[in-house]
């Protein structure tokens, strides 16, 4: 239990695991949704107005956490500490040194170090963001938020077949990866981001077959159903499609029934509305906590 609360104000700003096959080809970017807070969409604050007796606090704490971590480079409550204040100042450049030492300590917690990689892409670092998603893969190889993260970042880089690759091969090699270390990959969800891969890049016959491919494995899933749907309404087959939304409603957990209704009366992007096959609107995947509700670490002590 004092690990679970430990760990809890990691889990409040990092938005992964479960509903990532519901983020469309680009995964939400982690860094991005872990900076917004309820004040994202007001002006800039004046130099005046930026030195708030909150951000000083944050300061104070964030200046209290670098000195423990002078003493114990490796003190873990004082790394995670400095990581939540600096994401809540907004610093993308200071979350790297923290992130790379939790990372290296916690192997099994796959958050940081995707969290690492979305920081780097925002600091323009591709190679080192492929490398911390590459780095996740070597021992989690059916990682899908590393996965996702790492088709996706190849995709910005004109590189789909690379991001293709990838997937097709993970797909390839589950069999044997869960035989060794079984649940290892989750053959469903990679052939649900293989699908969305492809209908990015408009290789809707590829998609479909994709998506079928990950209805087989698993009846009961509805993103494969919900995607194939998508895909076939943004090719103007409403007919084929409105039976497939239907299905997806019926499978899917109650908190997702409105948003697929939604989906399913929206124009698709080509048509002047503001869905895509690959991307449904924000409002599919719950919320990510702002920084500022997240529960504080404790503070260092002197």
């Amino acid at each position: 239990m004092s690990e679970l609360r430990k760990n809890r104000w990691l889990l409040n700003i990092v938005l992964i695991v479960a509903t990532v096959g519901l983020l469309g080809v680009t995964m939400l970017p982690l860094i991005t949704s872990a900076f917004q807070n309820p004040q994202a969409n007001k002006p800039s604050p004046s130099p005046s107005e930026a030195a708030t007796p909150q951000k000083a606090d944050i300061e104070a704490r964030a200046r209290g956490y670098e000195e423990v971590l002078k003493r114990e480079p490796e003190n873990p409550t004082a790394l995670r500490g400095l990581l939540e204040a600096r994401l809540q100042l907004n610093d993308v450049k200071g979350v790297i040194d923290p992130l790379e030492k939790l990372a290296k300590l916690n192997p099994n917690q796959t958050e940081y170090g995707v969290l690492l990689a979305q920081a780097k892409q925002q600091l323009n670092d591709p190679e080192g963001a492929a490398q911390a998603y590459r780095s996740i893969l070597q021992s989690k190889p059916g990682d899908v938020s590393a996965l996702a993260g790492l088709s996706d970042l190849l995709i910005k880089q004109n590189r789909p077949e690379a991001g293709i690759g990838l997937l097709q091969d993970t797909v390839k090699q589950a069999p044997t990866a869960n035989k060794s270390q079984p649940n290892s990959v989750d053959a469903t969800a990679v052939q649900v981001l293989l699908g969305k891969v492809f209908a990015s890049q408009k290789r809707y016959d590829e998609a479909l077959i994709a998506f079928d491919d990950a209805s087989k494995s698993n009846a009961n899933d509805f993103q494969p159903v919900l995607y194939k749907a998508l895909v076939l309404k943004e090719q103007g087959k409403n007919d084929e499609a409105k039976p497939l939304f239907d299905k997806a409603i019926s499978l899917a957990p109650a908190q997702f029934k409105d948003q697929i209704t939604r989906l399913s009366t929206e124009q698709p992007a080509a048509q002047g509305g503001t869905t895509s096959p690959t991307t449904p609107p924000a409002g599919v995947v719950p919320a990510s906590p702002a920084p500022t509700q997240a529960s504080p670490a404790p503070a260092p002590k002197n």
